[in-house]
């Protein structure tokens, strides 16, 4: 199995507002990045897009090191949220789970890939995590 280093962020300017979401996949040398955003979104939103978007565009089954400065991704896979969302009807104890539809798509991705979740501090000096955070605010600005 092939392993991948996959780094996401997303961003949002208000909440909901113009976001963008960006991705940097390393396979041994192999560096590509990707990018998307929308006109009207929420900040969770695009943090997921941005692991969805990943994870998606990996070809074949992968071991997966993923880092994110999400701890709102990170908790739900590593602390078994999102095992209790789906086993709940995909809601949470408190009620209504936002973005069902992008948990249950995430759900489905897991279930192909064998990824550990990492969580990274934002805005710090993870060159990697910098560089997503370009790419999901240069996208975020086309939507302003």
């Amino acid at each position: 199995m092939k392993e991948v280093t996959i780094y996401t962020d997303g961003a949002c300017s208000g909440n909901p507002g113009p976001g963008g979401w960006g991705v940097i996949l390393r396979y041994g040398d192999i560096i590509k990045e990707l990018s998307g955003g929308e006109r009207a979104t929420t900040n969770n939103k695009m943090e997921l897009t941005g692991v969805i978007s990943a994870l998606s565009a990996l070809k074949e089954p992968c071991k997966v090191s993923l880092y994110t400065d999400s701890q709102y991704i990170v908790n739900a896979i590593n602390q078994n949220w999102l095992s209790s969302w789906k086993k709940n009807g995909w809601k949470r104890k408190g009620g209504e789970l936002k973005n069902p539809e992008l948990w249950k798509k995430l759900d489905e991705l897991l279930n192909i890939h064998d990824v550990t979740f990492n969580w990274v501090k934002g805005h710090a000096e993870n060159e990697y995590n910098n560089r997503c955070d370009a790419l999901a605010v240069a996208q975020r600005d086309k939507y302003k």
